[in-house]
């Protein structure tokens, strides 16, 4: 490897951090001795990076500092293309879009040598035509209500055809190969829920934003969510079975869908019924 690209290798690892990194760290990854790692931290200094640290406590790199687009190495230009293309076939039309655009605009900053590898790349996301649901309202307005930490209020159809109107705080959203699901704090059952934004019959976006942070509910969905992996884990072990969380939000015996609401999404009365 040129110094010149380990270098780039170095700021990258650096960047992924929001935490000091030891130079036996960075050593291993690239794989350097420590002695070089030193070397490359003093270079990287005189050229003006901003890492902070020292040898046997760690670096960092100050917030604020980035490469130009066209710094990109040829896996990650094709990172690029391949997640681009996943979106555009599967995102709401808006995002599809933004995709679109994202290849247009690195396209035009990468230099000559390596535009074929983006514009002609031989990577792809497979489609599925017609067998997609279509979502009935702006999901787009549902990203936006997550990113400003907004209320929603929805009417929402389960997979029985059961209609119910909810009041929701959208703190996430996961992208399937078929459906997309978001992550909410539900008014009406107080606990948080899945929904599929093809079920989704109604949805009006409040400036009312939601009394609680959105960073700290993600924490708090991840850990029951981790809490109801290990249930289920558990009770495999033990031979038991064990209802999914749904509607009563409460493990009942005899059911055989996991507990996770986002392992099935088909199948789980968390997601699919909300």
């Amino acid at each position: 490897m040129q110094r010149a690209e380990r270098l780039l290798d170095m700021i990258q690892s650096l960047r992924r951090r929001r935490r000091p990194v030891t130079a036996e760290t960075l050593a291993s990854e690239l794989d350097v001795s420590v002695r070089t790692v030193y070397r490359d931290i003093g270079a990287l200094v005189r050229q003006g990076v901003p890492v902070r640290g020292e040898a046997g406590i760690g670096y960092v790199l100050d917030a604020g500092f980035d490469l130009p687009p066209l710094m990109l190495s040829p896996d990650e230009i094709e990172a690029v293309l391949v997640g681009m293309r996943w979106l555009s076939e599967r995102a709401d039309p808006v995002l599809a879009r933004a995709a679109e655009d994202v290849v247009s605009k690195v396209a035009a900053v990468l230099p000559p040598h390596l535009r074929p590898i983006l514009l002609d790349g031989a990577l792809f996301a497979a489609s599925y035509p017609g067998d997609v649901p279509a979502d009935q309202v702006d999901v787009a307005a549902v990203r936006a209500a997550i990113r400003n930490g907004r209320k929603l209020s929805i009417e929402y159809s389960d997979e029985s055809g059961h209609a119910t109107q909810r009041m929701i705080w959208p703190i996430g959203m996961t992208f399937y190969e078929r459906v997309r699901i978001v992550i909410a704090w539900c008014e009406l059952r107080q606990a948080f829920r899945h929904f599929r934004t093809d079920r989704m019959t109604g949805l009006v976006a409040l400036e009312e934003r939601y009394p609680a942070r959105r960073a700290d509910l993600f924490r708090r969905w991840q850990k029951e969510e981790e809490r109801a992996k290990e249930e289920w884990e558990r009770c495999k072990r033990e031979g038991g079975q064990m209802q999914p969380r749904g509607e009563g939000g409460s493990a009942q015996p005899r059911m055989t869908a996991p507990a996770s609401s986002l392992a099935r999404p088909e199948a789980t009365s968390a997601s699919a019924a909300g």
